[in-house]
């Protein structure tokens, strides 16, 4: 009897935190279902948002636009992604926005996300989006669209709240790269995601991190470019590079002949077609 009165709690146990588990699923770095687009910044590209409607079903399936990370007063009724995806054909695209976690933690409020098939977050500062949604129901609907199969994208701030440890996210200076809020959704476990990274010369910064937090994949997309995430594997799309910082060096025509300085703390760059295992942390060929 005692035996079975302990297998009732710990099932009891497991279906409540039935969310952290699929997070915590140790073999899937990417989400155990569904799919991830993470952008860059800078331009709207347009092979992105079309991939985006794709896995998202169609121009006609539910998609959910969250403009927070912006920060304007007028966040709440204009996005410009939302507008490119109506301009795209997308025909049914609702914008979801508000900076009370007390209305973020209610069932009305997460009405647009019950049977969306596509979320997509605009950029801006990405504390904003912790502060306002991270632990409540609304980031537990964002995990229900993924495991229905669904498509979360977002550009910069956007891009970033993806990883689990967050970039930049410093409420007072966006140059601090670990700052006052240092936890982002998790949909990509065990990474840290920075932004801009050519175009604003930072590819120096994500060291600031790992020096810390050695064991996270440190991942820097450009501006105009991004990965798509499935499982344990991304892809490069567009027209710059995504920088790898694992601990290693990789170049397509091979290393033997680099002159790499002593004691590096190596990076490389990929970028459109090419792609790479989250799990065993390589270039995959």
């Amino acid at each position: 009897m005692k035996k079975c009165y302990i297998l009732l709690i710990f099932i009891f146990s497991l279906s409540k935190l039935h969310g952290q588990i699929i997070k915590n699923d140790s073999t899937y770095i990417g989400p155990a279902s569904g799919t991830l687009i993470i952008v860059g910044g800078g331009n709207i590209i347009e092979s992105s948002f079309t991939r985006f409607l794709e896995l998202a079903g169609g121009i006609d399936s539910p998609i959910v636009v969250i403009p927070t990370a912006d920060g304007s007063e007028k966040c709440a009724e204009n996005s410009a992604e939302a507008d490119y995806l109506k301009k795209l054909g997308a025909t049914n695209v609702t914008i979801l926005h508000t900076r009370d976690r007390n209305i973020a933690n209610s069932d009305s409020f997460v009405l647009p996300l019950v049977n969306a098939k596509a979320v997509f977050f605009g950029g801006g500062r990405q504390w904003r989006l912790v502060d306002s949604y991270r632990n409540t129901l609304t980031e537990k609907m964002l995990w229900k669209v993924l495991e229905r199969g669904g498509v979360i994208g977002g550009t910069s701030a956007g891009a970033t709240i993806q990883g689990s440890y967050l970039a930049r996210g410093d409420s007072k200076n966006n140059q601090i790269m670990m700052g006052d809020h240092q936890e982002g959704f998790g949909f990509l476990k065990n990474v840290a995601i920075d932004q801009h990274v050519m175009a604003r010369n930072r590819q120096f910064d994500m060291f600031d991190i790992l020096k810390n937090r050695p064991e996270l994949l440190g991942i820097g997309i450009d501006e105009n470019t991004a990965i798509i995430v499935q499982g344990n594997q991304f892809e490069v799309i567009g027209e710059s590079y995504v920088i790898v910082y694992d601990g290693t060096f990789w170049s397509r025509e091979g290393s033997d002949f680099k002159n790499l300085p002593e004691k590096a703390k190596p990076f490389y760059f990929l970028r459109e077609g090419d792609k790479y295992d989250l799990l065993n942390r390589k270039v995959k060929k």
